[in-house]
């Protein structure tokens, strides 16, 4: 592996935010945005993984809260009427944070 990165919170809630607009603007599929995480991660050197777990974990927990509360706030909104269906057919399922046991091994390849 010859290239690494390094970690801070801020290149993580970048890479992050970047694999969500591409997912929503369509240019990658659900399977690619993995696949790219998964890239991104084995270039994160192995003493650096604890904190850019902890990071990404704290990135994704307040992407997910921003968009249910602007799903809460749209749904009350009186005036807010859905032309579609608001929820998808299948939602996607939302694993529960590991244990401090799981931290070290976030993704297997």
């Amino acid at each position: 592996m010859g290239q690494e990165i390094s970690v801070s919170y801020q290149a993580v809630e970048s890479k992050v935010y970047k694999l969500i607009d591409a997912l929503v603007e369509g240019s990658k599929t659900a399977a690619e945005v993995q696949l790219s995480l998964q890239r991104w991660w084995r270039l994160i050197p192995p003493a650096d993984r604890a904190v850019a777990h902890k990071y990404l974990l704290t990135v994704l927990h307040k992407s997910n809260a921003s968009l249910a509360a602007m799903m809460e706030g749209l749904l009350a909104f009186k005036e807010f009427e859905a032309s579609v269906e608001v929820y998808p057919e299948k939602q996607p399922k939302l694993h529960p944070i590991p244990d401090r046991a799981e931290t070290t091994r976030p993704f297997r390849a």
